[in-house]
């Protein structure tokens, strides 16, 4: 089960690693493009995870987490061979589909199959492996794309998932089935409605921001998300009943939750960027230079629960946000020059915020609601990570868009859509090392602006979150 999920989640760390050979590839992608590649799959992963645990309920976990297995398998199949754009975000949205079967029904069958006395330490070896995963995706796709082309790495996750499907069919339980209701109206509306907001995010930037279309996109996100809404406080059996975020807690949990993943997959969209760009690091070199951010996650998390239970839920989660803000804050000092020790340094701080945030959070959430109803608590644990996720690569990815095309050498104007073109162009066109240095601090500065932005966010979000969070810890609730 936990290799099931190494998968999913490694899979969103690799393909950040992949962004320079994408850029250099015959697909040409903009820097629309390229956002679009990274978002769809963790935005689709994030909208259907609670619905796809409600199949796991009503149709079996196994049959799903077989289905989850074969879907993903065969997304890495089209997007390995997408001869465009267009074919490859299909391609990531059914893999990203698949993964959003596979993730709850791990779980599910994980302690179906646990002694209910183990179930707390299956539960921390399941939680583990998704903190583990991010290495694993690094270390895993830096290795792939040091000498094989960026298709490797679907083509590699292809059989993968398939020698899993296989285990999983021979060795998990049938597992069991209850009554379950499928809200297909809710979740087409939200999921439409995160959708048309992130277009006009990302498209905002190339299309205009008074264009059209982009306003277009965030009219449409309001009346669908305002569609949902209404129509979760008519339906008998909601995706997601918005009352229940009149508790101040889960509120305050779900947001810090993404807000805090919102800072983190903004650095993963241009960490690998930075790292081969303006370090001149190889693939492999780049996944291991990434290692210092897990390694503080995973040293903090463990202590984490225990401070809060010490000095209290609030404290910990506002210094936890801070940190990652402060950690964001120092990372937009970093330039072509900076040493590495230093860079490692900043990754290690903003790791510890993350640590020392998330599993209060988390506990926070669980906690707020009746144990009869832990399974929505771990859905919207899920979702909030993977949807403030795909917000965060939007975000900081449009700054970068327009700050770059502002920043850029006028003779290379016309090759603003991403780093990679504009570096291509300038070696194409013969220019020297100056022009490429122009280049490169371009690139800096507009990933300057972006961390600075994304920073002031979570900072303000701590705000918010720390007064919505309780002193102390709850237990959850009894049904």
């Amino acid at each position: 089960m936990s290799a099931c999920v190494v998968l999913v989640v490694a899979t969103v760390a690799a393909i950040n690693l992949a962004i320079p050979k994408l850029s250099a590839s015959s697909l040409a992608p903009g820097s629309t493009g390229l956002l679009w590649i990274v978002d769809s799959y963790v935005l689709v992963f994030g909208c259907l995870l609670i619905p796809a645990g409600a199949l796991g309920d009503r149709y079996g976990r196994k049959g799903v987490l077989l289905a989850g297995l074969g879907v993903f398998t065969a997304g890495c199949l089209v997007s390995a061979a997408a001869p465009g754009v267009g074919v490859l975000v299909a391609g990531r949205l059914v893999t990203g589909m698949g993964a959003a079967l596979i993730m709850p029904a791990t779980l599910s069958l994980l302690l179906q199959v646990t002694e209910p006395p183990r179930r707390p330490q299956a539960i921390a070896t399941w939680t583990a492996a998704t903190g583990i995963a991010g290495a694993v995706g690094n270390l895993g796709g830096g290795a792939v794309l040091q000498w094989l082309p960026w298709q490797a790495l679907f083509l590699f996750s292809a059989p993968l998932a398939a020698v899993l499907g296989v285990l999983v069919a021979r060795l998990a339980p049938r597992g069991d089935r209850h009554p379950a209701d499928l809200d297909l109206v809710g979740t087409v509306l939200l999921t439409a409605a995160l959708f048309t907001l992130l277009f006009g995010i990302i498209e905002g930037p190339e299309r205009g921001w008074t264009s059209a279309p982009v306003l277009g996109g965030f009219c449409c996100a309001a009346l669908l998300l305002a569609g949902f809404i209404l129509h979760a406080l008519r339906a008998e059996h909601p995706l997601l009943d918005p009352r229940v975020f009149a508790i101040a807690p889960l509120r305050s949990g779900v947001l810090g939750i993404a807000l805090a993943f919102f800072g983190l997959f903004a650095l993963f969209f241009v960490n690998a960027q930075y790292l081969q760009y303006a370090k001149g690091y190889s693939p492999l070199v780049t996944g291991v230079a990434i290692a210092p951010l897990v390694v503080g996650m995973i040293v903090m998390s463990k202590r984490s629960v225990g401070l809060a239970r010490r000095f209290g839920a609030r404290p910990v989660v506002a210094f936890g946000l801070l940190t990652l803000a402060a950690g964001l804050g120092l990372l937009s000092l970093a330039d072509a020059s900076t040493p590495y020790a230093l860079y490692a340094a900043d990754l290690v701080v903003m790791s510890l915020g993350m640590g020392l945030c998330v599993p209060s959070l988390s506990v926070g959430v669980m906690g707020a609601l009746p144990s009869s109803r832990a399974g929505l608590g771990s859905g919207l644990n899920g979702a909030a990570r993977e949807i403030g996720s795909a917000l965060g690569v939007a975000v900081l990815g449009t700054v970068l868009t327009g700050r770059f095309a502002d920043e850029l050498p006028p003779a290379l104007s016309g090759h603003a859509h991403s780093a990679g073109e504009a570096l291509a162009a300038a070696d194409a066109a013969g220019a020297g090392p100056s022009t490429h240095a122009q280049v490169v601090d371009a690139f800096t500065e507009a990933m300057a602006t972006g961390y600075r932005l994304v920073a002031v966010v979570v900072c303000v979000a701590a705000v918010v979150v720390a007064l919505g969070t309780p002193p102390r810890e709850r237990e959850p609730r009894t049904p």
